[in-house]
């Protein structure tokens, strides 16, 4: 069981997590939902095609992305975030920012979720004091370099124990282990052998961090340069496949952009018996 805010969440099924971009510059939907009456129809979408969890962005962290200031990335999201607090299901914050973060949690999360693991000044302390739950992902750089010469003597290894430094930490500063999850950083300073290294070592990642894993790889480039799919919005069949790798591997939330064929692919998973890989 999961401590995320006002919920308590039953991981012994994967659940999905749906992405709600309030962006103009994301690398699969930038700009189809960055007005609030878009914003809002998307997540009403995403909840009725199965979302557990809907995750709320304002800053685009695709490959070579520039970055927006604090106040605009809170204009972005805080309207939203406030209209969809009676929605039913946990609200992620997807943020690197603690004064976005502290912004949010005036109006409620459930969860944050950082690209950058809780390293902000001050990040580590915020969550301290607040119930909600904390995704801690890897990454090698910053957006704006991160895909340009990723290098790594042993991804796994090192991604696995900087995971498991970052929940350490937390744990210090006296998060509970339940309210953590972690996340390999598919595509953020990788490249696509690597992001193949880390799916096949899931197992041994979760094992490492100490904490459930979940993983981000709908659209991304990689299932686009295994594919030949130039289009990431005609990746679904990609995405759904390595979805359900993922969570073969034991990866508990799924983070999609497609929800509904996520949602019925996992739905078939359980129905065999057995979402884990022998």
């Amino acid at each position: 069981m999961m401590l995320c805010g006002r919920f308590s969440l039953d991981l012994s099924r994967p659940l999905v997590m749906g992405i709600l971009n309030v962006t103009p510059d994301s690398f699969s939907d930038g700009g189809r939902f960055d007005q609030l009456d878009l914003a809002l129809a998307h997540a009403e979408r995403l909840l009725n095609e199965g979302a557990d969890l809907l995750d709320i962005g304002g800053e685009s962290t695709r490959p070579n992305a520039a970055s927006v200031s604090p106040e605009e990335e809170m204009d972005r999201v805080l309207p939203v975030l406030e209209r969809l607090q009676g929605c039913g299901v946990p609200l992620s914050l997807d943020t690197r920012r603690t004064e976005v973060m502290r912004a949010a949690f005036a109006i409620g999360i459930d969860l944050v979720n950082d690209v950058s693991a809780l390293e902000a000044p001050g990040a580590l302390a915020l969550l301290a004091e607040h119930p909600a739950g904390i995704c801690l992902m890897h990454k090698q750089g910053n957006p704006d370099s991160m895909q340009h010469h990723p290098f790594y003597q042993n991804v796994v290894d090192e991604v696995g124990d900087y995971l498991g430094r970052r929940v350490s930490l937390c744990l210090d500063a006296g998060i509970a282990r339940e309210r953590l999850l972690a996340d390999p950083g598919f595509g953020f300073g990788k490249t696509l052998e690597h992001n193949l290294q880390l799916l096949r070592g899931l197992p041994e990642l979760e094992a490492r961090a100490g904490v459930p894993l979940l993983v981000g790889l709908s659209r991304k480039t990689m299932l686009g340069t295994i594919t030949g799919e130039t289009i990431a919005s005609e990746r679904l069949g990609a995405s759904v496949a390595v979805a359900i790798e993922a969570a073969r591997r034991g990866a508990r939330i799924i983070r999609v952009h497609d929800v509904k064929a996520t949602h019925q692919a996992l739905q078939v998973l359980e129905a065999l018996g057995s979402s884990a890989i022998d």
